[in-house]
Order: C-alpha cells, then sequence, then structure tokens
C-alpha cells in the first residue's frame, strides 16, 4: 500500500534583514547531508540541539553572528523533546540522493520563493504527488518536508527537527523514518522567510 506523508514548517521573524546570498543547489546538498548525519548518529545531533538550546531567550534565539531573533511557540520545551527522542533513536541507513525528487522539490521552490506563499500545493506545481509523478515513479511510500527561514543547512535540519508548533512532529518523523531510502532536496529563496528547502522522501523512486 502507498502512503504520503506530507508536513510543513514556518517560522516568525521578529526583525527582517536582507537575505544572505548563498549557492542554492550547494545548500541543497548541505541539507541532504545533515539529514543522513541525524540518521546516522543521532546521538552526534543530539548534541548539537544541546548547544543550540543555548541560545534561546524565554521563547526566543538567535543564531550565532546573526541580527535576527526568530520567535518559537515552544521555547526550549521542543528542544527537549527533540534531546530526549534523538538521544534514544537507533542509527537508520543514510537516504541516497535523488534527482527526480529533487527536481520536483524544485517545483514547489519555484512556486512559492517569488510569491511568498507557503505549504505544499503549489500554485502551478500542484501537489507533492503530482510533482514528483512528474519525474518518475515511486513505491512503498512518500513525504515531503518543507522549513521556511534557516539560510544554512545544519539550522534548516535542526528546525525540522526540533518541530516547533507541529503537534505531530511530522518533520521529525519524516527524517527518522526507516522505510525512506531516498530523497531530493531543492532549496531557494523565499520573499516572506528569506529561504525555503522542500525536502521530497521516497520508499523507493525511478527516475522517468
Amino acid at each position: 500500500m502507498k502512503s504520503a506523508l506530507l508536513t510543513t514548517c514556518g517560522i516568525v521573524f521578529v526583525l527582517v534583514t536582507a537575505l544572505a546570498a548563498y549557492g542554492e543547489s550547494n545548500l541543497a546538498g548541505q541539507v541532504l547531508a545533515e539529514i543522513n548525519l541525524a540518521r546516522t548518529n543521532p546521538a552526534a545531533y543530539a548534541g548539537f540541539l544541546r548547544q543550540f538550546r543555548t541560545q534561546f531567550q524565554g521563547k526566543n534565539y538567535r543564531q550565532p553572528d546573526s541580527p535576527v531573533l526568530v520567535q518559537t511557540t515552544e521555547g526550549v520545551r521542543a528542544v527537549d523533546e527533540a534531546i530526549r527522542v534523538l538521544s534514544r533513536q537507533k542509527p537508520l541507513q543514510p537516504l541516497s540522493w535523488s534527482d527526480g525528487l529533487s527536481a520536483a522539490a524544485a517545483e514547489l521552490v519555484g512556486d512559492e520563493g517569488g510569491s511568498g506563499e507557503t505549504g505544499h500545493q503549489g500554485r502551478t506545481s500542484g501537489s507533492p504527488q503530482a510533482r514528483i509523478e512528474r519525474h518518475g515513479t515511486w513505491q512503498g511510500r512518500i513525504g515531503e518536508s518543507i522549513g521556511y527561514g534557516p539560510d544554512k543547512a545544519r539550522a534548516m535540519v535542526m528546525q525540522l527537527i526540533v518541530d516547533d508548533a507541529v503537534p505531530d512532529r511530522g518533520h521529525r518523523k519524516s527524517i527518522f523514518t526507516p522505510a525512506y531510502r531516498t530523497a531530493g532536496v531543492a532549496c531557494g529563496p523565499h520573499s516572506r522567510y528569506g529561504t525555503m528547502c522542500t525536502i521530497d522522501f521516497a520508499a523507493g523512486f525511478r527516475e522517468r
């Protein structure tokens, strides 16, 4: 049976600054590398989260060397929960890179980047399943996660793992789903949040 899991994640900026320049394709590769580090060595990633926790002032935090103050809903409670989960998480195999899934993810980035919209339903690209199926055939299950805000790979992946204000922690679950074996990532500028990354996951994928 095929199934699809879709999750989104956004943050609110208290202070808006100009978008930092970066190479989108390079960021996408770095995001998958960080996801694979979290999957293969969750205990090490729990250590990164402990360090991240020290950046909080109440429910807000500021990344090192950044003037942007990020407001969260749950504060350190969500970070502490993520640390506990990762401390118990068994290592998983890394995800292989898929050009087809990356192309599907890039369609949504192109859709939302200029408009500032959020969510899985692209104005022109349609649903995650429709985007993925334009680029190949998937097996088992698929999922999509979207992160908005951070322009550094580790910060983006930590945001997804902490999953502030997402009751079912769907981003975290996607990253640590054993059934997923491949993924594609696309990142780019977003007119509202600065940066966005879309990650499309699949248990199996055959490109066209």
